[in-house]
């Protein structure tokens, strides 16, 4: 029997907005169509952030249970990973309250501080830049309030400082098995993708951890692709690139899944549905 894949599908990010890609969605409204799109197209899990009308990030948690519930109603059947981010300037009350307000299935746990920026590579000209700040006691708290309300951490990797923070707060009790990581490429402030670090970084994870990857811009295909080598899992979306390996825009989340998904069949792997995506993560089902 084939390995199964998880597919998780980043509907919209802090940064992605209309005037990149039209296709982005902001309202509830969209981000339950984009979901129901991208589960028809393979996707067992959505990752989501909140987007105001004029595509502002949103930490209002109305805005964010509003969005999340849209996406539920629509389509029972789909993880919803909340984001513990919010996006430059949230609060790390915001950042988890609304976490503990809602209670999604899963969510997002950052595992370092980083910079956290954008830059024009031809001129070297810093575009945006602020430092996403997760110190170890709020990596603690926040893992704990999960743990609290039956929310799955997926622990955020953009280096390997955030599998070694792991190790060191992995005594708190709070982070049952599986854990359940994601590798995160080609941030500015993080680590690009390189094939030889991606198999560093796995072969640092504790035994029988999960893993799954995404890869910003043009790092998206190459990185998943090392994920499904490498046993992992992966995630494509708008949040992560806006583009098709051909360079055209993505007429929606759905048809960068639906590439995912070649990808993976091509490998001879089969996908995962949403409850079998659940026992791979152990998350108990809403």
């Amino acid at each position: 029997m084939s390995r199964k894949v998880i597919v998780t599908c980043a509907l919209v990010g802090s940064a992605t907005r209309k005037n990149q890609n039209p296709n982005a969605p902001y309202t509830p409204a969209e981000l339950a169509e984009e979901a129901a799109k991208a589960y028809r197209a393979g996707a067992a899990m959505v990752h989501m952030h909140a987007v105001e009308d004029d595509g502002q990030n949103s930490v209002r948690v109305e805005r964010i249970k509003e969005s999340h519930d849209a996406i539920k109603e629509k389509t029972p059947e789909l993880i919803v990973n909340l984001t513990s981010a919010l996006g430059m300037g949230a609060t790390p009350e915001q950042r988890i309250g609304q976490i503990v307000e809602i209670k999604p299935e899963m969510a997002s746990l950052n595992m370092a501080t980083m910079n956290f920026a954008g830059v024009n590579r031809k001129t070297s000209d810093i575009l945006a830049d602020y430092t996403f700040e997760n110190k170890l006691e709020t990596i603690k708290f926040f893992a704990g309030s999960m743990f609290e309300n039956g929310v799955k951490p997926e622990l955020e990797c953009y280096s390997l400082a955030g599998v070694d923070n792991y190790y060191f707060l992995e005594g708190s009790g709070f982070f049952t098995p599986p854990v359940n990581f994601n590798f995160v490429w080609g941030v500015c402030g993080g680590v690009s993708f390189r094939p030889g670090t991606f198999v560093d970084a796995v072969n640092a994870l504790p035994r029988d951890a999960n893993f799954s990857t995404c890869g910003v811009g043009n790092q998206e295909w190459t990185a998943i692709t090392q994920s499904l080598l490498c046993g992992g899992h992966i995630r494509v979306g708008l949040e992560d690139n806006i583009r098709m390996p051909d360079g055209e825009l993505a007429r929606g989340n759905y048809e960068l899944v639906e590439n995912a998904v070649r990808i993976v069949r091509a490998l001879g792997l089969e996908v995962a549905t949403p409850d079998e995506a659940r026992a791979i993560m152990g998350i108990r089902k809403a």
